[in-house]
Parts: structure tokens; sequence; C-alpha cells
């Protein structure tokens, strides 16, 4: 009855896409245990370093003793807590927004805004979704009752020739703010100003711009300058800078009215359990007091990149605390990875589906806990381990590479923004 996993497997391997889980003992700081090893983690988007920060320890095992450990239903029945509303209010203000929703996951969130909003529109709806957005966006155009154009990553030209191609219909844009992949910022301005032309609505998932860049941490959007209205419904997760679990998605009192009774991952799925919820309050906190954490991921970032630059490697397009290292083959990216794990350092490989094809990569996620010494030796580390595997780029390609012995220099790993 297996026989048909087994071969789906063994292909997998074959072709260097097979995936495990990594255990990590203990909490998710900048240095870790991995499968029972210490490694500096550089893989983790805990990026202010707040999943164990003591206050939004302690701010979780308090709610845990007040609310308990689950909300115990859906939203609309009885999951909505005090401290579901008390955090939704706190991320309103800070996004400047009228009203936030609590969702599950940043992935329900997205799953049910885009499908929700596409789906209001009816079939005449033209969702408009940039080439290399999260997966999570994807399948929200792919559950929506509407017809999904893909433009090319980051290009507004594009943008604006498919928009007048399908001019007179509902539309949609849909757009990460920081690419998880690629560590680059949409250019959300001339975005904004394609939506207002056309008179769409523009979907912007902050997942990896809240806390980590703009005025005060408030994301991408807000250092686009963008004005009230701009942006219809900006999505963000807790999970990542805010060191929790969940997502809520940032928006007008009428939207969130309609996104309470028609997105269906919100409808019919559990509540966010309390003590996520108020750790990622006391985090939420911990940006707007404590400014230092955000300004030193950015620095932190920027040190990162000198460290590459001087081993060798050649950085193009990342201005975030997401650094890629495109590699381009799925099995010389795992190599280079266990080579660097046994370094002592540990930058997940990143393969296809979750990359295009021949674009598999280091994805280096820096931390606002990390030490300079800690990044310029993971820097280190990597630059031997390319050099070990045999390294080396194919003249006059992007993002290719081929395998060889006796590399000199590790230069062949280039970030670029893939189309």
């Amino acid at each position: 009855m297996s026989a048909d996993l087994e071969q789906r497997l063994a292909d997998l391997d074959e072709h260097g896409l097979r995936r495990r889980m990594r255990l990590v003992s203990g909490p998710q700081g900048s240095r870790v245990v991995l499968d029972g090893k210490p490694v500096l983690l550089l893989c983790s988007n805990n990026y202010l370093g707040l999943a164990e920060h003591q206050k939004v320890r302690e701010a979780a095992s308090e709610a845990a003793l007040r609310y308990g450990a689950g909300a115990g239903a859906s939203r609309l029945v009885s999951g909505t807590m005090s401290v579901h509303r008390k955090l939704e209010a706190a991320l309103a203000e800070f996004k400047g927004t009228e009203s936030t929703v609590l969702f599950g996951s940043g992935y329900l969130a997205n799953l049910g805004v885009v499908s929700a909003l596409a789906t209001a529109g009816g079939r005449d709806t033209v969702v408009f979704s940039d080439a290399l957005n999260h997966a999570s966006i994807i399948d929200g155009c792919r559950l929506a009752n509407a017809q999904t154009v893909v433009y090319d990553h980051c290009d507004t030209e594009h943008l604006a020739l498919l928009m007048e191609q399908y001019s007179g219909r509902p539309q949609i844009i849909v757009t990460d703010s920081v690419f998880s992949m690629d560590g680059d910022i949409a250019p959300l301005a001339e975005i904004a100003e394609l939506k207002a032309r056309h008179g769409a609505r523009l979907i912007v998932d902050e997942a990896h711009g809240t806390g980590c860049c703009g005025p005060g941490g408030r994301g991408a959007v807000a250092d686009a300058g963008l004005p009230e209205g701009a942006v219809d419904v900006l999505v963000g997760t807790l999970g990542k800078a805010l060191g929790s679990y969940g997502a809520f998605a940032a928006c007008s009192a009428t939207m969130a009215d309609f996104l309470t009774n028609t997105s269906r991952p919100l409808i019919f799925s559990t509540a966010p359990p309390p003590p996520a919820v108020a750790a990622a309050l006391a985090a939420l906190e911990l940006v707007q007091t404590e400014p230092g954490h955000t300004t030193r991921l950015q620095a932190n970032a920027e040190t990162l990149r000198a460290a590459l630059a001087r081993e060798g490697f050649e950085i193009v397009g990342s201005s975030t605390q997401i650094i890629p290292l495109i590699v381009g083959d799925a099995a010389l990216a795992m190599r280079i990875c266990e080579l660097a794990i046994e370094g002592g350092v540990f930058a997940q490989a990143i393969r296809p589906p979750t990359v295009p094809d021949g674009t598999s990569r280091l994805r280096l996620a820096v931390m606002a806990s990390h030490t300079k010494a800690e990044l310029r030796e993971a820097a280190t580390v990597l630059g031997k381990a390319a050099l070990q595997a045999g390294f080396r780029p194919a003249s006059g390609l992007p993002v290719a590479a081929t395998q060889g012995a006796g590399a000199s220099s590790p230069r062949a790993l280039r970030a670029v923004r893939a189309a």
C-alpha cells in the first residue's frame, strides 16, 4: 500500500529535495543545540530575539495561569477573550489602522484574507500576485473564486501593463513587503500608486517587515510613507519578530467586520491560545519601548553582509535581515549546509518548491541577539564550507553553480532577485 509513497520519497532523495525535521534543544536563542550539537543559529525568524526574552516568557506564563492553555473555541463562538481584544487594539494602534483581526497563523491569515476579498468580487475579479510571493498567498489565490495573474518579481512596469490589460474588472494586488527568501523589499509606493490609479484593492504581507524595518519597527509600509488607506489589508505575524505564534490583519473597521464574517480560516479555526497572545502583546510593547532591538538587528545585518563580502561572497538585492546565498543546485546547497553545521553554524538549505528551480540557497536570517563576533565567525565558516563543497559559479549565469575540485574562491554565492 505504501510502495508509491516510498517511491516518491526515493525520487526526492535522488533530486536532493527530501526534507527531515531537525531537533533543537532549548529556546530559540542565537546559539542552540541542534540534533545534539551546539551551533550558532542563523536561520531562525526570531529576528529580535524576543522569543526567549524574560518579559515575554513571563507574560505567557501569567496568561496560562489566568486564561488557561487554550482558547477552547473559534473566534465566533466563545474563543474571543479579553486578551485577544487587547492585542488587537494594540496592533491597530501600532500599525495606524482602525482595527485588526487575529488569526491562528500567518498561513491562515493570508489564506483567509486573499480568498475572502477575491471571492467577494466574483468570478470577474483579477488578483495580481508577485512571482515570489509566499506560499500562503499563492494558496489563497488558488482558493479564490477569481482569476490570478502573476507579475514579474517587483516589476511595476509589468504590473502596470497587466492591470491595463484587465482594466474594467475588479482588481486586487497582493505582495509581500519583505520577501522571505530573497530579503528584498517590494516597491510599495509604486504599487500603491497603481492601486489608486485603477481603483484596486491592495493586500501587503508584512510578516518579515513588522518589528524589523521602518520607523519604530512598524514595517516596510510605514517606511514607504504610504498615506492612510493606501493598503486595504496589512497582514502581519506574531511568530517572527514578535517571538510568539499567530497572525493579524490590520485594516479598517468595515474590512475587519467583513473578514470576521467571510474568512473561512478565521471562522472555522480555534482562536489563538491566550499564552501566545499575551506573549505577543509583551513583545509588541518591547518593540515600542526598547527600539534598540530593531536597531541592533539592522546593524547586525550590515555586519554579516560586510563579513560575507570579505570572504568573497557577493550579496546583491537583500537590504534586510534576510540574506540569501544562492547556490543553484539543491544537493550542493545541502552539502554546504551540512558542512557549515560541522563547523558550528546552522544555516538551512532552501530548495524547490520553496524557491524556484535552479535557485536553491542557504537562507541566512540575522537576529538582534547575535554578536558581531558571532556573525563574522559565521561568515568564515560559510566560506570554508563553500570551498570544501567545491562550489564555483557558472560564468555569466545569475544564479547557478557547478561542483568541482580545487575551487579557489566562494564568490559564486550570489543573491539576486529571481524573476
